[in-house]
């Protein structure tokens, strides 16, 4: 049977014999907004649990909005104008508005990217800037969480009089869920947060995975951080499976967040009625599949619909290769999982070894086989996950190891569908 996958930016079309096929996991049906256009004026008029935008805007002498970078595809250039006319309508000029992209520690954008992003006439009009996570003069020391968590954030987020964050809820490996309090940590925290938030102390925690939000330890040192910053407004959307706007939550932070989450798990759920032997998962394309340390979220993802001692077939093009410098340098380092996961629990946070033990999660479940086109092949031989030349190859090796009658699922999308086991499954 052919199935499109998502893959790069033109997709992957791939065959599985139909015989073993059991699912092929997407999102239920999300219909997509009429009017976007309206529904995003109206949200910002009458927003969740919070004053409209134009009344927090009154009085005010700046503003801040912190946006995603490239990796995550929020559609800023249709929230975006509708907002900022709504600061300049109640008497903010251009110059005290920032757009700041929330870079965390991935690379600073460029100015294409920008432009793609926010489109041209944002970027021409108003400052756009890139956080800086290791520049410790760009942030302010807001002191430590109840968890002795550092704190610090870009200074011109926690300067500015207004702060908002503009972002995209889907389901995240470790923090449960993208959006909200996500945009300000780690999107704009330090160096020393970040590696704080992706320590072994939270990511040990089991409930530090997709789809977990009330009991999830990180999610609360999230909300606990953004307090602490302050976040005045925030305007998050759902996505269909074309990236078009199926909802806009806007308003009071946690409040409005907490109802945009609510929303997306009714149509992200997949469930199969039991584990599958082999799982064929992606990243769910450009811009996610840009690299591998991005690309680790298509493995997590997939774990809960994975048999212990299965396959787990990744399928992401990784254009850019790895990724960083630090995080290429670490995944090609260690010879097995293993020698991985006992060096993070006996030596400092080094950066970027999070994604690294996200996908020591997978390895621990079963064998890991990457199809990464832009991974160069001397890189691939020093991973401790294996690699195939095709979808195809790899469902073979894993159908030759577990049997001709071996069950397999495809999950599309990736980490943009919470899959799942029926609960009453046997």
């Amino acid at each position: 049977m052919n199935i499109h996958l998502a893959y790069g930016k033109d997709g992957l079309d791939i065959e599985v014999p139909e015989k073993n096929l059991v699912g092929v996991l997407t999102h239920a049906t999300a219909t997509p907004l009429s009017d976007a256009a309206g529904s995003i004026e109206n949200a910002l008029r009458t927003p969740i649990e919070s004053p409209a935008l134009g009344e927090l805007a009154r009085n005010v002498r700046s503003a801040c909005i912190a946006v995603c970078d490239i990796t995550r595809p929020v559609p800023n250039k249709q929230l975006l104008p509708p907002i900022l006319r709504t600061l300049n309508e109640c008497g903010l000029p251009d110059d005290a508005i920032t757009i700041l992209v929330a870079t965390g520690l991935h690379r600073p954008s460029t100015d294409p990217e920008k432009e793609l992003m926010l489109g041209g006439e944002i970027v021409k009009k108003y400052r756009v800037v890139d956080h800086k996570a290791t520049m410790l003069a760009e942030q302010r020391y807001l002191g430590t969480t109840k968890k002795n968590t550092p704190v610090f954030i870009d200074s011109r987020y926690v300067d500015a009089e207004l702060k908002i964050t503009v972002g995209f809820i889907e389901p995240h490996l470790m923090a449960g869920f993208s959006g909200g309090r996500k945009l300000i940590a780690p999107g704009n925290a330090g160096e020393e947060t970040i590696k704080a938030l992706h320590s072994p102390k939270f990511l040990d925690d089991p409930l530090c995975c997709e789809g977990s939000i009330d009991r999830n330890p990180l999610h609360h040192e999230l909300l606990e951080i953004a307090g602490m910053a302050g976040h005045d407004f925030m305007v998050d959307v759902a996505l269909d499976v074309e990236k078009r706007i199926t909802g806009v939550f806007a308003g009071h932070p946690v409040k409005a967040h907490a109802a945009g989450v609510q929303a997306v798990r009714t149509f992200v759920r997949a469930a199969l009625r039991k584990p599958a032997d082999i799982v064929v998962t992606t990243s769910a394309g450009f811009p996610l599949d840009l690299t591998y340390y991005q690309a680790v979220k298509g493995m997590t993802a997939a774990l809960p619909i994975l048999k212990d001692g299965g396959m787990l077939i990744l399928a992401a093009e990784c254009a850019e290769g790895l990724g960083g410098e630090s995080f290429s340098a670490m995944a090609t380092r260690f010879r097995t999982a293993e020698e991985f996961d006992a060096w993070i629990h006996s030596h400092p946070v080094e950066i970027d070894q999070w994604q690294l033990q996200e996908s020591v999660k997978a390895v621990r479940r079963g064998e890991v086989v990457v199809v990464a086109r832009g991974i160069e092949a001397a890189q691939r031989e020093k991973l401790f996950v294996h690699s195939a030349g095709s979808v195809e190859e790899a469902i073979e090796s894993g159908l030759r190891k577990l049997g001709r009658d071996a069950a397999i699922a495809v999950i599309p999308k990736g980490p943009y569908t919470l899959v799942e086991v029926e609960p009453d499954a046997a």
